[in-house]
């Protein structure tokens, strides 16, 4: 049996179908994360066409990644974010149930759906991942997409038995 997965940097994503969800909260980080993401699309041949979706916040992100995922008309969906530490434990419910959601919209609906949700202590760690010094971290969930979108495709449908 072959390996996949081992060159994810050369899959073209031409033909792949992308939403992208993007918060309004902390939005001067979050439209540098939507900038890495839809750029790193366009370097793997995906068009222009990649409809992004605004939720108010990220506690809002699970709900359209479910409704859109629901729809089976996308290969992938991106969700992108930015949660900073306050002097509240507001952060960690915000961040938890975020990343919960989207996991589980995933293994419900058998649709990719990407975390690219910050969460960081400060301001300037989430500018460090946004095209800062640490990359931006909205690419790498683009990435992330794209992969496991040509990874899925390729793995057997449930139900089937074997490689189809």
């Amino acid at each position: 049996m072959g390996e996949y997965g081992k060159n994810a940097e050369d899959i073209d994503a031409s033909g792949m179908r992308f939403a992208v969800i993007a918060s309004r909260f902390n939005e001067h980080v979050t439209e540098l994360l939507l900038d890495g993401a839809l750029g790193e699309l366009r370097e793997h041949g995906v068009g222009d066409d990649v409809p992004v979706h605004w939720v108010p916040g990220a506690f809002e992100i699970p709900i359209v990644a479910q409704r859109l995922a629901a729809t089976h008309a996308y290969d992938a969906i991106i969700c992108l974010g930015a949660v900073i530490r306050g002097n509240t434990p507001h952060f960690e419910f915000v961040a938890g149930e975020c990343a919960a959601g989207i996991a589980r919209v995933a293994l419900k609906l058998g649709v990719p759906c990407s975390f690219g949700v910050l969460t960081t202590d400060s301001l300037d760690q989430a500018l460090a991942r946004c095209g800062g010094e640490e990359g931006n971290k909205g690419a790498e969930a683009a990435r992330t997409a794209i992969e496991m979108a040509a990874l899925l495709r390729r793995l057997p449908h449930p139900g089937t038995r074997g490689e189809h």
